[in-house]
């Protein structure tokens, strides 16, 4: 949504930069449309940061007859890769 959101901010604030030529008194139309590119692309980055970081899980399951008893053993293991930066 966010990836979405910032083309959205980009799209309309190049319109308001480039292709409107409209004066208005008591607002700056292509500075507006600066601001909404340049917010934008903050946007945009930080949705790709926040999708490379989503966590990521591993659940695995193994089982195994053990050769004493007979009895199967089941085991489960769900991790989840460590965040570096986390404290």
């Amino acid at each position: 949504m966010s990836l979405g959101l910032g083309i959205v901010l980009f799209v309309i604030g190049a319109i308001l930069a480039f292709a409107l030529n409209l004066t208005v008194d008591w607002i700056n139309l292509q500075l507006v449309g600066y601001i909404l590119m340049a917010a934008g692309i903050i946007v945009i980055i930080l949705g790709i940061i926040f999708l490379a970081r989503r966590r990521r899980s591993v659940a695995t399951s193994h089982t195994s007859v053990d050769p004493a008893t007979g009895d199967r053993i089941t085991r489960n293991e769900h991790s989840t890769p460590e965040d570096p930066t986390a404290l």
